[in-house]
């Protein structure tokens, strides 16, 4: 089989040649789109379910939500493990599917496990599920440089413009925003002056719920003319707070001023975050999408960003925290060095080693082409050019011309015996 491979090869020379330059090309095209990392990706493969219910502790979070999510998750094929942690007023499922097993095919089967176990939780309770990234999918941290703006407006900001322009870059699951104050409403009620009115808590919460939304009506026509009948009630200022009613008191309403009083302030906060010691900063953690190059969407971010920052106020400009994309180009400009160094090295070697142009030359070729081609099965199995990739590349050099070099120097035996059986 071998000797009628190698006789139809050397009889057909230059479709083989042929065949080596498309294969060249095909891996060098491979090249250009195989995604780029600094390190390879060995997490889990896993959809994470979060339920918050505030103010529970940990047991209540354990036995009425995570537990009945549990139990109800299990059946899902190709999982692997379920683990779970229950913390105060949060709890998170981790479903762990086999390697195998496509991200998004198993997201939507915990989907739909999930419009059944939501029944069996309590009532307002909603489980969501988390980012379609990794454990090393933060590939940049970024922070506010605004001076001169409060950390409530800065939140304000980057929740509402800065985070909603960044999602929409190809290659990003989420952006998380950090720091700051979330601005709110806040009603500040008086308990004697509840019992003054005989009012209950309750029926202000109600209140202020059924007051902040808008309602439709019915159309009706007078004079020819058609009119559209619709109550605006969206809250858009601290006096519409104010003025929302809550009750009677001998024929007067009672409106919220009434029983306390209403302001603007940030909701509560179990930390913050200081830059390099020189006080609060608010910003985001950019997410990349499982299985995206990360280089190739850290650059589209900043493109991103620059697009954005005509936008903000004057005075306000990002500030990177953290660029994997550094890191990456280092780690892998440093292994491709060291990749190029070896190849003329070992060519160097073959030459002097077999002390023929013509012989090293058909070894040499090898380098390049079985190089390109490997970055084809790269592709094809979903492997980034990552530090352990290209070392495993660098490390097969040696091994990539050891059989031609047997094959070439056994050639020239035969050929030298063959030369002297004639020339005897």
């Amino acid at each position: 089989m071998i000797n009628q491979l190698i006789t139809l090869s050397l009889k057909n020379r230059y479709i083989v040649l042929l065949i080596a330059v498309a294969l060249f090309g095909w891996g060098a095209y491979a090249v250009k789109e195989n995604p780029i990392d600094a390190i390879p990706d060995l997490s889990d493969n896993q959809v994470i379910v979060f339920t918050e219910w505030q103010g529970r502790s940990p047991q209540i979070m354990e036995d009425q939500v995570t537990y009945p999510l549990v139990s109800n998750l299990q059946g899902i094929p190709k999982v692997k493990a379920i683990r779970a942690t229950s913390m105060f007023g949060m709890s998170f499922v981790y479903i762990v599917f086999e390697d195998n097993t496509d991200v998004y095919w198993a997201r939507s089967r915990v989907l739909e496990r999930l419009n059944y176990a939501q029944r069996l939780l309590p009532e307002g309770i909603t489980p969501t599920l988390g980012p379609d990234g990794t454990g090393v999918g933060h590939i940049l941290w970024y922070t506010l440089n605004a001076k001169g703006i409060d950390l409530g407006e800065q939140r304000a900001l980057q929740d509402w413009y800065v985070k909603l322009g960044l999602q929409t870059v190809p290659g990003v699951s989420e952006v998380a925003s950090f720091g700051g104050f979330e601005k709110q409403y806040q009603i500040n009620v008086d308990p004697h002056k509840l019992n003054y009115y005989n009012i209950p808590l309750s029926q202000v919460l109600k209140a202020v719920k059924s007051n902040n939304n808008d309602v439709g009506g019915r159309k009706f026509e007078m004079n020819g003319t058609g009119y559209i009948v619709r109550g605006l009630g969206y809250i858009k200022s601290l006096q519409d707070v104010e003025n929302i009613p809550i009750g009677v008191n001998n024929t007067i309403p009672v409106t919220i001023k009434d029983i306390g009083t209403v302001q603007m302030g940030g909701d509560e906060r179990l930390g913050i975050f200081d830059e390099n010691g020189e006080g609060e900063a608010v910003g985001g953690i950019v997410v990349m999408r499982y299985g995206e190059n990360a280089d190739k969407v850290i650059h589209a971010v900043k493109d991103k960003m620059n697009d954005i920052q005509r936008g903000l106020p004057p005075g306000v400009t990002f500030k990177i925290a953290y660029d994997r994309s550094e890191l990456i180009e280092s780690a892998v400009n440093s292994v491709k060095h060291t990749l190029i160094e070896e190849m003329i090295t070992v060519s160097i070697i073959v030459i002097l080693f077999l002390f023929s142009w013509r012989s090293a030359l058909s070894i040499i070729i090898q380098i390049p082409i079985t190089i390109a081609a490997s970055f084809i099965l790269l592709n094809a199995f979903g492997i980034s050019s990552n530090i352990m990739s290209l070392t495993g590349i660098a490390l097969a050099i040696g091994v990539i011309v050891d059989n031609g070099i047997v094959m070439v120097e056994n050639s020239h035996r035969n050929l030298s015996i063959a030369q002297q059986k004639e020339k005897s």
